[in-house]
């Protein structure tokens, strides 16, 4: 498992990656109430906002952690976005995307460089 400084995780399943939010992240934002997903089969570049979750506190952009395709979306967290509050580094997985350079996920943080990190 891969981290960025944005919080998100990436788990590498095959030929696809797949993406979500820290526990961190999760704990931070408090209770979601929901989630605006990104469609499938869609091109993004590093930095792109291309999920909004709301909490109770606040509203959070989350970017593509990398370049590549949007392949699939976790539905699951439009009918139930707590999901993410109860199982963020697991089942309330976000999408799945296929990497323009999969070479690149190599520079984000490992879990001890993540820990560090927050502290």
């Amino acid at each position: 498992m891969k981290f960025t400084e944005e919080h998100e995780w990436l788990r590498k399943d095959g030929d696809v990656v797949i993406v979500g939010i820290t526990a961190h992240a999760a704990e931070a934002l408090g209770e979601i109430v929901f989630v605006e997903l990104p469609e499938a089969d869609t091109e993004v570049a590093k930095d792109d906002d291309v999920v909004v979750i709301e909490s109770v506190k606040a509203a959070s952009d989350i970017l593509a952690p990398l370049d590549g395709e949007i392949v699939e979306v976790n539905e699951a967290l439009t009918e139930n976005p707590g999901l993410i509050n109860e199982d963020p580094q697991e089942g309330a997985w976000i999408f799945k995307m296929k990497l323009s350079d999969p070479s690149e996920m190599d520079a984000l943080m490992d879990e001890d460089a993540y820990k560090a990190h927050i502290g």
